[in-house]
């Protein structure tokens, strides 16, 4: 999981394997070719663009380093982030795409003492000639197929999670074991969308360290401690049903959510990202090691969004299309020596993973995370 309370921390170890994929994901990886450019320079007093309009369209953002206290970007439409680059330090420059609607959206810049948030507008669609409209209609599908996968997913998470509160309430920890790799597997394949929603993911997802204080600590991780270290479900009924309130609330929200190419190519990148920063360390998973479960999740719901994008992407840089999909398959070849059974939560335990063998996964991360950084770039463009 990724909550705001994390982002940014460095890892070591085989994390360094996964350097280029940090680097890339959930960018478009530079200037977009035809679209508005949009400088956000960060100082002390938080966002300062050197313009608050654009036309709906393509439009890139470069993020420009100036203070030790603000230093990330994130584009909003009201309480919803659409797209971010964060650990901005001074003198380093980022860059994020995003193909936009009209509308009000705000820029947000943590911390800044006078210009926190900064209302950025986009006024009347640009019109697109004849030659792109094939894989711009293509690429509109992209939006209806990637939001009846994230609304299918999250209608599993909900009766799955269901299946493991329920075992927490009756204090059955065999079975409450049994049951938590499943739910995890359908929240790991929507996680980007779930951090969209604010402090809703910190709540499902956060992990010990995401919070300062730990009588606020709920979600999953929680009870996760309470099975593998206490081997107790004591005083976790609370828990449950707060976990069941709040995806049951996730579910709500994701019934009217819409997609742009771009927010579906960022969110490919994001999942990779997840693996680098926490599945392959080890991490995620502190107490009951079922981080392959998460990893493969997480591909998954990369592999989802690529899935949607990819008849649009077809048309426009059939090479590229081609190229990722070889190296989805040649992740999931990877992966397969560690299945256990033929479920989707069926992986051996990550303690039983050596560190070469992660090293060669992160390798295989690597080598899809990079063609995949460059898609929210070619989808923006058209």
């Amino acid at each position: 999981m990724s909550s705001t309370a994390r982002r940014g921390i460095a890892v070591a170890g085989v994390i360094a394997m996964s350097t280029a994929a940090l680097a890339a994901c959930g960018s478009s990886g530079g200037p977009v070719a035809g679209a508005t450019q949009v400088s956000i320079k960060l100082t002390d007093k938080g966002c300062e663009p050197d313009v608050t309009t654009a036309p709906a369209g393509p439009v890139t953002f470069t993020v420009i380093g100036g203070s030790s206290a603000v230093t990330e970007a994130e584009l909003m439409k009201r309480d919803r982030v659409l797209a971010e680059k964060e650990n901005i330090a001074a003198g380093l420059t980022r860059t994020f795409s995003a193909s936009l609607q009209p509308g009000t959206y705000t820029l947000y810049c943590k911390g800044g003492k006078g210009a926190e948030r900064v209302d950025f507008i986009v006024t009347a669609a640009l019109a697109t000639n004849g030659a792109k409209a094939t894989a711009a209609a293509a690429l509109t599908q992209a939006g209806v197929d990637y939001a009846t996968y994230v609304k299918s997913q999250t209608a599993l998470l909900l009766t799955s999670t269901k299946t493991f509160t329920d075992a927490v309430r009756a204090g059955n920890v065999a079975a409450a074991k049994a049951a938590y790799p499943l739910a995890r597997v359908y929240y790991e394949r929507i996680e980007p969308v779930a951090e969209s929603f604010g402090d809703l993911d910190p709540d499902i997802d956060a992990r010990s360290g995401d919070v300062s204080d730990q009588s606020k600590w709920t979600g999953f991780h929680r009870i996760e401690k309470a099975l593998w270290i206490d081997n107790s479900t004591a005083g976790m009924t609370p828990m449950a049903n707060g976990l069941d309130d709040n995806v049951a609330k996730l579910n709500t929200l994701v019934q009217t959510l819409t997609f742009d190419s771009a927010t579906i190519a960022n969110g490919a990148g994001e999942l990779l990202d997840e693996v680098g920063k926490s599945k392959i360390t080890g991490e995620e998973e502190n107490y009951s090691h079922i981080d392959l479960v998460d990893f493969v999740g997480n591909v998954d719901g990369s592999k989802a969004a690529f899935d949607a994008l990819k008849p649009g992407l077809q048309q426009l840089k059939p090479d590229l299309a081609d190229k990722i999909q070889q190296r989805f398959d040649a992740l999931y070849a990877a992966l397969a020596k560690y299945k256990t059974g033929s479920g989707p939560a069926d992986y051996r335990n990550y303690s039983e993973v050596s560190s070469s063998e992660r090293k060669s996964l992160a390798a295989a991360v690597d080598a899809l995370a990079e063609p995949i950084s460059t898609v929210a770039g070619i989808v923006v463009r058209g």
